[in-house]
């Protein structure tokens, strides 16, 4: 991307996404080509991505471009949440005043639970007999 405003990497679950802010837009979001809305399908994915833009009060300053990796679609919605607040901070040093204590910037760390020997999944057992 040539003249960008910001830059942001953003993570969730498994999800990875790349977030470029385009200064001067209109507030639209594009994930992976295709408008947020379309792409993550779910009204409350679509508002969860527009939170950062809507605490900064920025929507209609920046076109964000996302390229996302890896996950579900929730998980994707917060990774392009985390990448946009990132790339917020980095346009203006002064949002990380308003988007740190509101939770933007922090990394969410739950993942899934790795599978432990002898059960089913991470912590179903298996099926109990007495017969």
């Amino acid at each position: 991307m040539a003249n960008y405003a910001g830059y942001g990497t953003g993570r969730r679950k498994s999800a990875v996404a790349k977030v470029w802010l385009i200064p001067g837009g209109s507030g639209q979001i594009t994930i992976n080509n295709e408008p947020a809305r379309d792409y993550l399908k779910r009204d409350r994915l679509a508002v969860v991505v527009q939170e950062p833009f809507r605490a900064t009060d920025t929507a209609d300053q920046y076109d964000a471009k996302c390229v996302v990796l890896g996950g579900g679609l929730s998980g994707q919605a917060g990774a392009v949440r985390h990448g946009i607040a990132k790339a917020l901070v980095e346009a203006n040093p002064d949002y990380r005043g308003i988007l740190g204590p509101a939770g933007l910037l922090t990394r969410d760390p739950r993942v899934k639970e790795r599978k432990h020997a002898g059960f089913r999944k991470a912590r179903r057992g298996k099926q109990f007999s007495k017969r």
